[in-house]
């Protein structure tokens, strides 16, 4: 995608190979500065995204915080701010993307588009809702806080790095571990993965690196190998990062990336909250319990009239379930929920979920198989994996929405096999 402008760039020396880079990617006007002036250019500027072309700590600190202040805190859709730098070295302003001084400027251009790309649909978010204010209609409730409460970081292999990586992500991530590169497949292509750390040998680095590279979706989620990467990875994954340094460097490296990409899979929530008039949650991806109620009566009052069957499971989870985990399980099912099925998050924490022309015995079947895999892929709350209790029940010809509800919440349990 072309760049949109203007570009702040931040350098003391002139940066030409930078500028030309930015002019040939389309962004203008192209600002430079140095540190002492940023501040004030950038709030005469109204920068789209900031570029701090030296690696280093800046000379003026007091320039810095005022920056990296003005960037996080600037009303309007996301301003990016992407930084050269070595490995050995501290990022001039904490909340920038890192691009390494060492690798040829195309690998910060990459990084650079991909967060044009989030703050754009930042930016049609913006402006749904105003569009929602201005023709008084029901805005849905939409989440708010730091992106990075909401991010899971993969650790992929056992290596001998991998006890202190698992520490150190685990304090500020929710985490969520794969031996196997079958594994970190699986939850891949089942949940939101914000970010991927490649603790073992060179051939789990290359096997899961090529996992990423084939697949579209997965290319943008930013990864880090504790070794090397051939040439061929890092022209298709721009996120990919050489592990350096102990492992709290490494974590506090893959911070913003990650949080970047956190927000970009809650915005898409909000998207499609937004586009379908509120009736899906931005939180759980699953519908309101408002709507869940109206299209569940909407299903018996047909079902009755053709003929068909319908059942309805509730999964109850344990309330000491912390948000971050309660969060994870619902956008989890909404994953892998059939078509047909439809679901949401009840005041309780409680999952309700109606299977579309499923009988009894064919709604046993998915309830056990839905309650395994939440069981064996929901972040862990502790030493043992949280636990579903299921009950299920089915329409029967006399059946009102309330009667069913009554037998569901007294209903069977049906154990995860």
């Amino acid at each position: 995608m072309s760049l949109q402008g203007p570009i702040l760039l931040v350098a003391e020396q002139p940066s030409g190979d930078i500028a030309e880079a930015l002019r040939a990617a389309g962004a203008s006007p192209i600002i430079e500065t140095s540190w002492a002036d940023a501040p004030t250019v950038f709030m005469t500027g109204k920068p789209c995204a900031i570029v701090i072309a030296e690696p280093g700590m800046p000379p003026s600190e007091s320039a810095a915080r005022m920056l990296c202040l003005q960037a996080a805190t600037a009303n309007g859709p996301l301003i990016p701010v992407i930084a050269r730098t070595t490995a050995d070295q501290e990022l001039p302003v904490p909340i920038a993307l890192a691009a390494d001084a060492n690798e040829p400027i195309e690998r910060m251009m990459a990084r650079l588009r991909i967060a044009m790309g989030v703050r754009a649909l930042h930016a049609a978010v913006l402006q749904r809702v105003e569009e929602h204010d201005a023709g008084h209609g029901s805005l849905p409730e939409l989440p708010v806080g730091d992106p990075l409460d909401e991010a899971t970081v993969m650790i992929v292999g056992r290596g001998p790095a991998y006890p202190a990586m698992n520490a150190a992500v685990a304090q500020r991530f929710g985490l969520l571990g794969a031996l196997s590169v079958e594994t970190a497949a699986r939850h891949l292509e089942t949940r939101e993965i914000d970010g991927i750390v490649v603790c073992d040998g060179q051939r789990t680095i290359d096997a899961t690196l090529t996992l990423l590279a084939e697949t579209e979706r997965y290319r943008h989620i930013p990864a880090v190998v504790m070794g090397d990467a051939a040439a061929d990875f890092a022209y298709h994954l721009p996120q990919l990062t050489r592990a350096a340094g102990d492992a709290k460097r490494i974590v506090g490296r893959l911070i913003p990336p990650v949080r970047q990409h956190a927000l970009e899979h809650r915005l898409k929530r909000m998207m499609a909250a937004l586009d379908s008039g509120g009736a899906i949650d931005p939180v759980t991806g699953l519908l309101t319990p408002d709507r869940f109620w109206h299209d569940l009566n909407k299903s018996i009052a047909g079902s009755s009239q053709h003929g068909h069957a319908l059942s309805i499971a509730r999964f109850t989870f344990d309330h000491t379930l912390p948000a971050r985990a309660g969060s994870d399980h619902t956008r989890l099912l909404a994953r892998i929920m059939r078509d047909n099925d439809f679901a949401c998050r009840d005041e309780d924490g409680s999952i309700f979920i109606a299977f579309g022309q499923t009988g009894l015995h064919s709604a046993h079947v998915l309830a056990r198989r839905i309650a395994a895999v939440l069981r064996n892929s929901m972040l862990p709350t502790g030493s043992q994996p949280p636990n579903a209790d299921v009950t299920l029940a089915t329409l029967r010809c006399t059946d009102t929405l309330e009667s069913l509800l009554l037998r569901v919440h007294g209903g069977e349990v049906v154990a995860a096999q």
